[in-house]
């Protein structure tokens, strides 16, 4: 049988369980709340704005008013800061459980986020000055460090990877960057520094900030909608994806460049939260189906709006000091994790 008939067939069984109606309710749903959640969270905080302010303060800004220059210099680019990392880690975290089809599969479980925050420690110790420009290219070689640690320990196991087998990996190379990160941070007295990535917050994020990791970002989300056909196939299996053409060695390349610049970009301005890759993608399925050109769109708008939320109800929850938004989001990820753990990590 020809490989385009081949695959015409698989894709029919994905269609089968695919939701393109409901998906299409979830993106537009999705893009009304978290418009309505940027809003919302832009409005209140320690000084609570009515929202004939903030709509002045976007499209009429006067730099004369104290509350336009708390919107615009403090509060938006915090919020879209949230936007932007929550659909890093959702997708990212959609791509790594759609390539290796280990359901565990985030880059906060398998070590990017853990490398990441080392080489910021790294950055913050030996490069104390140095621009958020390169900043963030230190965060893509520590996400690439520790996935590579994670791997390689993992394969190391007799009977090759299996899902919990990468988890255990996962904790076990995580627990080792973050002792190092902590012993550079006590060494050279950086603690402070690292504070904020260790908590996990968005609150330092600034305009320029946004400027230097939106590209990065963009790039990366069009490419695992490029990918995203691939990565459906790949979840199959790979045997089914090499006999319906596929060259999986190039897309799993292409795919864990996607991952790297996605967790690099979000761990580099929010610091090293969890879970989020992991929650998103499953609700995300749930919703949607199995075809990972509605999973991974969709996936990016409700991991924006569960880290704005997340972010919201930070400053909420004991104003006007902030909860750390890793502890929020752990608080639904660490139940979900063992839920998925307890079903031996198999797909829900």
């Amino acid at each position: 049988m020809p490989a385009s008939v081949k695959e015409s067939v698989a894709m029919k069984k994905v269609y089968k369980g695919s939701r393109p109606i409901m998906a299409t309710f979830v993106l537009i749903g999705g893009m009304i709340g978290l418009l309505f959640a940027i809003g919302l969270s832009v409005s209140f905080g320690a000084a609570d704005i009515d929202f004939a302010t903030v709509w002045s303060a976007v499209f009429q800004y006067s730099p004369e008013l104290t509350s336009h220059q708390i919107i615009q210099e403090i509060r938006l680019p915090r919020v879209l800061g949230a936007a932007l990392v929550g659909a890093c880690f959702a997708v990212s975290g959609t791509i790594m459980q759609g390539m290796t089809r280990n359901p565990l599969a985030d880059s906060g479980l398998l070590g990017l986020n853990a490398g990441a925050a080392f080489m910021l420690a790294v950055c913050f110790a030996f490069f104390p000055n140095l621009p958020y420009m390169y900043i963030i290219h230190f965060a893509f070689l520590g996400a690439a460090l520790g996935a590579g640690l994670v791997y390689g320990v993992g394969s190391l196991a007799k009977g090759g990877l299996t899902p919990m087998r990468l988890v255990l990996a996962g904790a076990a190379v995580s627990a080792l960057l973050t002792a190092l990160s902590e012993g550079i941070a006590i060494y050279y007295r950086i603690g402070q520094d690292l504070a904020f990535w260790y908590a996990g917050g968005v609150s330092g994020t600034k305009w320029e900030h946004l400027q230097i990791m939106t590209p990065w970002i963009v790039a990366a989300i069009i490419g695992a909608i490029m990918l995203s056909k691939s990565i459906t196939l790949l979840s199959l299996g790979d045997e089914v994806a090499i006999g319906l053409g596929q060259r999986t060695g190039t897309i799993k390349f292409f795919g864990a460049i996607v991952v790297l610049v996605l967790a690099g970009a979000a761990v580099s301005v929010v610091g090293a939260v969890g879970f989020v890759g992991l929650i998103v993608p499953h609700l995300t399925r749930f919703l949607v189906g199995n075809d990972y050109r509605w999973i991974v769109p969709c996936s990016a708008i409700l991991g924006s709006l569960l880290v704005v939320l997340a972010d919201f109800a930070a400053r909420m929850v004991n104003p006007p000091y902030e909860t750390p938004i890793g502890a929020l989001i752990a608080l639904i990820g660490v139940p979900f994790f063992l839920y998925l753990a307890r079903k031996g990590g198999k797909e829900i």
